[in-house]
């Protein structure tokens, strides 16, 4: 790759304030585009294509393009992926890249290889807002939402380094994207929802919607809107079946009790078309996983297309709790089985490079007023 194409798309290279960036533009902006600069609309589909179904890294990538016009678009727009500062190999093959982006704030991504799938895990956020008390992202405050060109961008980037864009017939290594990295989606749910639109487009990057998954810590007035816009699959983030429980370790149920999420989560599948919903329950010792709290989650979730993940807790450095102890996850699992609701117990990935479910935090802080004066 030329130095001109890297600085493309590096923070700090040829990109400019003033330059807009094609990545995370639908192909209805990109059409607008092109007319405010004199061009044919037409354009907007070969600039959608190179940039979404052939990856083009530069403006120079696109061959199809007389060369005025390239010269025309590089005055004015840019193909910027983020910056990879970091990128980690665990011993089971998961893969981390942490990346910053325009500003200088970083988030991370995780890639999970399995034998028929392989899925990434994307961030919605700069840090989180939810301060969740057994997750260590929470602990780092809410910098900022990433844009639609951060989002899209993660997916971009993985491709790009997972297996490229042309495979002649073979399979793909990236099948399924889950929005279960760094923050909260639904406190960004503009974003998502235009996101999803471009990973899900088959003339982009064409990702099945039954293979996206939206994970949320139950923000439920947004719920109805994700569902009916989107169609994506839904994960609840429950961990406790019980207020007193759940409001202990995520301060977001006080806002939003299990009786107002439970009501809109039994309607959540007939307004995205969706079969199931998935509930994410880390086991914590002495905290949620006791026979009885089993016994209340069937309870609870009784009636809903359901199946739960049930998630050993992944320890980092001055963590508060202990994971389950194994017998016990099993004990758990049983119980829910009895209650016919699918309790898989997932298998911890990535736990050596900090990658594991809860373990994601990059070293980007708050800008302060003061700071900015």
């Amino acid at each position: 790759m030329s130095n001109k194409q890297l600085n493309d798309f590096m923070p700090g290279g040829n990109m400019t304030d003033n330059k807009k960036n094609f990545i995370g533009m639908d192909i209805e902006q990109i059409k607008q585009e092109m007319v405010m600069i004199g061009e044919k609309p037409f354009r907007a589909k070969q600039i959608y294509l190179w940039i979404y179904s052939k990856g083009a890294k530069s403006i120079d990538d696109m061959t199809d393009l007389s060369k005025s016009l390239r010269e025309k678009l590089h005055r004015n727009y840019c193909v910027s992926r983020p910056y990879i500062t970091n990128h980690q190999v665990s011993k089971d093959g998961t893969q981390k890249w942490l990346l910053k982006y325009k500003d200088g704030n970083e988030a991370e991504m995780v890639f999970i290889p399995e034998y028929d799938r392989g899925t990434l895990c994307v961030s919605s956020q700069v840090g989180c807002t939810l301060t969740c008390k057994f997750c260590h992202t929470g602990t780092q405050k809410l910098v900022r939402n990433l844009e639609i060109s951060e989002i899209t961008g993660q997916v971009i980037i993985a491709r790009d380094m997972l297996e490229g864009w042309q495979l002649n017939g073979e399979k793909r290594k990236l099948t399924n994207i889950v929005f279960m990295g760094m923050g909260e989606p639904l406190y960004n749910t503009d974003n998502i929802i235009s996101s999803l639109k471009i990973l899900t487009d088959k003339n982009g990057i064409a990702i099945s919607k039954r293979k996206i998954t939206v994970s949320t810590s139950g923000v439920a007035d947004q719920l109805e809107r994700l569902g009916s816009e989107t169609n994506a699959s839904l994960a609840i983030s429950l961990h406790a079946p019980d207020d007193e429980t759940r409001t202990k370790i995520m301060p977001i149920n006080k806002k939003y009790n299990l009786d107002i999420l439970m009501d809109i989560c039994r309607k959540y599948p007939e307004i995205s078309n969706t079969n199931r919903i998935t509930w994410e329950y880390v086991m914590l010792k002495g905290v949620n996983d006791t026979n009885e709290h089993a016994k209340l989650l069937a309870k609870l979730i009784k009636g809903i297309p359901s199946k739960v993940n049930l998630i050993p807790f992944n320890p980092w450095d001055n963590s508060p709790y202990e994971c389950s102890e194994p017998e016990q996850i099993q004990n758990f699992a049983k119980i829910l089985l009895k209650n016919k609701i699918p309790a898989p117990i997932r298998k911890t990935r990535g736990e050596d490079i900090m990658a594991a479910c809860g373990q994601l935090k990059s070293e980007s802080e708050r800008i302060g007023k003061w700071q900015k004066k």
